[in-house]
């Protein structure tokens, strides 16, 4: 057992996390013992709930709703997985066509409404298309990562059991948005129409790809050692290094680093989730990055 900090992580597979994962980045006085945890958002209730782990990748709107629910977490500034998202939100034309001219009213399927690809989905429904949230019928399939929260109104959760997709496969739901798991399978098609042009207009229109998740680590591993903290973010920033140039088809500035790059991101995220009911009280970017200042400084930038 060597001298160094041991902090357990959970991460997913990336190139820019494959290094850190096999340990090819590296630090002296750090090692991140990670776990590949597959699908990732399985780590994240654990870790918001119970820090479970003393580093964790983690989706945006959970570490808000932590943050917001004062749950010791500290926001590393690092975005880990952003996508573009309008193809995200799909339709089963083999019951109903649904396009933005009728999505209103429908009965739309989300796996938590929490969930970041559905807070983003819906911010663009109302922000690009003028579709309110409230004029959907939000069907969700899990519980909120926080405990103490609750799904508003405008969300019916299913009973334990039911399966989103066998449900929009069957018609019994409108619409439906997926993640990772975005089916692809005849019949299942976009609500927006060319989801990818639409994209390219909403990413030169706000200038960043929207940010799914980000990296925290626990305020008791950061304050047992706060020069790890400084070792973490270099790690993951080194990660993204190595990786070089993204695949075709993704942006070069899809993963930023440092608060500079995050303010503007954070302040429409932020506006989306209060707008769509999703935290308990008003947050700040300042409040969220006052905690990063404290371990990292100015690398924080």
């Amino acid at each position: 057992m060597s001298g160094k900090l041991h902090l357990k992580t959970a991460l997913k597979r990336y190139p820019h996390t494959a290094g850190i994962i096999d340990g090819k980045i590296g630090s002296p006085a750090v090692h991140l013992d990670c776990e590949e945890v597959e699908p990732i958002y399985k780590a994240f209730a654990p870790m918001a709930r119970k820090q479970i782990y003393d580093v964790s990748e983690m989706a945006i709107v959970t570490y808000l709703q932590a943050k917001a629910y004062n749950k010791p977490l500290i926001l590393l500034p690092t975005v880990v997985a952003a996508r573009l998202q309008q193809k995200c939100l799909v339709c089963n034309t083999k019951f109903k066509k649904i396009d933005l001219s009728n999505v209103r009213g429908a009965k739309v399927g989300v796996r938590a409404y929490t969930q970041t690809t559905g807070m983003w989905v819906r911010a663009i429904l109302a922000g690009t298309y003028g579709i309110p949230t409230s004029s959907i019928n939000w069907v969700s399939f899990e519980e909120g990562h926080l405990a103490e929260y609750q799904d508003p109104a405008i969300s019916t959760r299913m009973p334990p059991g039911r399966d989103m997709l066998e449900m929009l496969r069957a018609g019994e739901i409108d619409a439906a948005i997926f993640g990772n798991d975005l089916p692809d399978e005849a019949g299942i098609e976009s609500v927006i129409p060319n989801p990818a042009a639409a994209d390219e207009v909403w990413y030169k229109t706000n200038g960043f790809v929207p940010v799914n998740h980000v990296a925290v680590i626990t305020r008791a591993a950061a304050e047992k050692n706060p020069e790890a903290v400084k070792e973490v973010y270099r790690m993951f920033k080194e990660g993204k290094k190595q990786a070089g140039a993204p695949k075709p088809g993704v942006k070069p500035d899809a993963l930023p680093d440092g608060i500079d790059a995050l303010r503007h991101p954070l302040e429409m995220i932020l506006g989306y989730c209060e707008e769509q009911q999703l935290l308990p009280r008003k947050l700040t970017v300042d409040e969220i990055f006052a905690d990063c200042l404290e371990f990292l400084g100015e690398e924080a930038h």
